[in-house]
């Protein structure tokens, strides 16, 4: 090769710019993607939560309760604005006396404004047609 074929080489591998350079843009973009996402979605839940609690739909649930906590994931963060009863006094299995009295048997149970009641994990789908909540 000629000298200035060599030189022409490295100068070209100079310009370039490293992979993990490539990896890390890819990286960072889908990172901002995500977090927009997250962001809007989470704002979109929240009002819906805040609907479900203006249409008197609540959950009823206990600390124990693997679906009740499935149910909480669904909604993520917005689950702080669904009214919310505890069934079980922390570090107890014990169900308490409102939720005796309330005859609320399995977890999770929702409630709602006609007094209805539906056992388990409901979709966020069907929480919206029992309530006529919109879904973000």
């Amino acid at each position: 090769m000629s000298r200035f074929s060599e030189r022409r080489e490295e100068e070209a591998a100079a310009r370039r710019s490293p992979r993990w350079v490539w990896l890390f843009v890819v990286f960072l973009g889908l990172m901002i993607a995500w977090a927009i996402y997250y962001l809007f979605h989470s704002r979109g839940l929240n009002s819906f939560a805040e609907c479900l609690a203006s249409k008197q739909a609540k959950m009823y649930g206990a600390w124990w309760c693997p679906h009740c906590a499935d149910q909480k994931q669904e909604l993520g963060r917005a689950f702080a604005y669904v009214p919310y009863v505890e069934c079980s006094p922390q570090g107890s299995r014990n169900v308490s006396d409102e939720c005796k009295e309330s005859g609320i048997k399995h977890f999770p149970t929702w409630q709602f404004a006609d007094n209805s009641r539906v056992e388990g994990v409901l979709p966020l789908a069907e929480l919206s047609r029992r309530t006529g909540c919109r879904l973000p």
